[in-house]
């Protein structure tokens, strides 16, 4: 079974900037894999997915809420993706997660809290 670790999260005050990591067991890039993708799950809300990376086109998208201040790469050598967050604001608050497309199962994911 793949297994997915991310790492990076903490406490960070408003504006502040973050850089997530996520590591897999399995190879991210190869032919079964369409892209990678970061998401997150604030309490009481359902998980959302944030940004994606193409495997094949490494064409990145990102969701409204995050758009112009996060950034998505990829290392393929270590096989992980990073999410470079900057300008944090308190509603990105929440346990965020790395995933394929198709998913594998879920990692354990990383808290990122951001409060004065």
């Amino acid at each position: 079974q793949v297994q997915l670790v991310e790492s990076g999260g903490g406490l960070v005050q408003p504006g502040g900037s973050l850089r997530l990591s996520c590591a897999s067991s399995g190879s991210f890039f190869g032919s079964g894999v369409d892209a990678m993708g970061w998401y997150r799950q604030a309490p009481g809300k359902q998980r959302e997915l944030i940004a994606t990376i193409g495997r094949a086109n490494n064409r990145t998208n990102y969701a409204d809420s995050v758009k112009g201040r996060f950034i998505l790469s990829r290392d393929i050598a270590k096989n992980t993706i990073y999410l470079e967050m900057n300008n944090l604001k308190p509603e990105d608050t929440a346990v965020y997660y790395c995933n394929s497309f198709p998913h594998t199962s879920w990692g354990q994911g990383t808290q990122v809290t951001v409060s004065s």
